[in-house]
């Protein structure tokens, strides 16, 4: 068995800072932006409120603080049994890697949310909205990837014997809430896009790191 850091080379990291590169450059362009305008009315012309209720509880799947707390419980959790710190090594790091990356891409892009005060043909770009503007690029995509990740690392035992709970574990998450903030008009489609690259090139980086006392879960 190969290495956690020699998985499966890095073409997928690469892929992942040239996605990102490659959204924030097309969104330049007025025809992609034209396409963020049509998706956020054709969601909001298209939202009962039982769909908008529904979206709005499923979408805290994505929801950062609950997901650090149970990633915490389960490495404190796991520390306790093992009189080790190191399982909560995972979980500090990913709280770090998520704000030093999202927090100062969020402020330098400074993008409107799609709703704001701002007329249609300027909130939709980036640095539209100075000191307010947090859109791009999403953090709940980012904490979907990156913190279900951090808990399967964690349950890799219990999870070795129940694959397709880890599949979906990995899969499902970062599609429902991708699909409902961009649904509820909270982001722009282009922003959950950046996020996902974002949050699996995180994920990939922590998951190399061989963390003492966790089991080999390679990207």
């Amino acid at each position: 068995m190969t290495k956690r850091g020699r998985a499966a080379g890095w073409w997928v990291e690469v892929l992942m800072v040239a996605g990102f590169v490659a959204t924030t450059a097309l969104l330049a362009l007025p025809g992609v932006l034209d396409i963020d305008l049509w998706v956020r009315d054709l969601v909001d012309a298209h939202r009962p409120p039982a769909a908008d209720t529904i979206a709005q509880w499923v979408n805290r799947l994505g929801n950062g603080g609950p997901l650090t707390a149970v990633a915490l419980v389960i490495a404190g959790v796991l520390a306790w049994r093992r009189r080790s710190l190191w399982p909560l090594a995972p979980v500090v790091a990913a709280f770090l890697a998520t704000g030093f990356v999202i927090l100062p891409l969020k402020y330098y892009f400074h993008r409107a949310a799609p709703h704001s005060d701002l007329p249609d043909d300027v909130e939709v770009q980036l640095f539209s909205q100075p000191g307010f503007g947090l859109s791009y690029p999403s953090g709940h995509a980012v904490n979907t990837v990156v913190w279900y990740g951090v808990i399967v690392l964690l349950l890799a035992g219990w999870f070795a014997a129940r694959p397709a709970w880890r599949r979906t574990l990995r899969i499902a998450p970062p599609v429902i809430v991708g699909f409902t903030a961009t649904y509820l008009g909270w982001h722009w489609l282009s922003d959950m896009v950046a996020g996902l690259f974002l949050g699996v090139l995180i994920d990939r980086l922590l998951m190399r790191v061989p963390w003492p006392g966790l089991p080999d879960v390679r990207p």
